[in-house]
């Protein structure tokens, strides 16, 4: 078997609540593989969010280390971090944070020219990203003349533009009607198989978590699976 794309050890977090610790995370473990989709599942604020966090490197955790490839995220500087980012990972939230004023394609195409690629790449790739996703006929349309599942699809694209290695997902159905989420699911799932990306997916959703191939249950600080539904 390959090497995990993803892989956290021990990992612990806790808030200071005045004099006191509040733990949120208690020792997770985890390896998450290309092509492979991963659900992770809890009632809110169990920490779902705040581990996502961690794996993007957006948090440090209180103990513990994660691995994106063979990569220790602490080791690194704030600006290895962002590049980090940048180049290997892709980033899809409940709202699309699309900015108004440029088009779908120069949306897509924004983290290359933050990361001082051409244009002429960035478009490029841009373009091949909101075609996988389905929008290639939408490419010069801004955010207010998309629908809500078009424009998460562009931040699907944005997300996908520097072909990374994972995608890290924060509830991105949960501001979606039913069949629009369903959709957006279809793409997430089939871009993670045909790209070969690790996804990792947080959601109230259960059943987009059983959609995923394997789905895990944050309680009590710690990852279980998911054995019935």
């Amino acid at each position: 078997m390959s090497n995990p794309v993803v892989r956290v050890q021990a990992l612990q977090h806790q808030y200071r609540d005045k004099n006191m610790a509040v733990p949120v995370l208690q020792g997770i473990d985890l390896e998450v593989f290309a092509g492979e989709s991963v659900a992770i599942v809890g009632a809110s604020g169990s920490g779902k969010s705040t581990l996502l966090n961690m794996l993007g490197g957006l948090d440090a955790p209180t103990a513990g280390k994660v691995f994106i490839g063979e990569q220790d995220i602490q080791r690194l500087s704030e600006r290895e971090k962002g590049r980090l980012r940048n180049q290997k990972m892709g980033f899809v939230y409940q709202f699309h944070h699309l900015l108004p004023e440029f088009t779908a394609l120069e949306n897509a195409a924004m983290p290359l020219l933050i990361g001082k690629a051409s244009v002429k790449t960035a478009r490029e790739q841009a373009r091949n990203a909101l075609e996988a996703v389905g929008l290639g006929h939408r490419l010069h349309h801004k955010p207010s003349e998309l629908s809500g599942g078009e424009r998460q699809r562009v931040a699907i694209a944005r997300a996908l533009v520097a072909q990374p290695q994972v995608i890290l997902a924060d509830e991105p159905t949960g501001n979606l009607d039913e069949t629009t989420a369903a959709q957006i699911q279809d793409v997430l799932l089939s871009l993670t198989e045909e790209w070969d990306l690790a996804l990792i997916v947080v959601t109230h959703d259960l059943s987009f978590a059983r959609r995923c191939e394997r789905q895990l249950n944050l309680h009590n600080g710690q990852l279980q699976p998911v054995t019935s539904a």
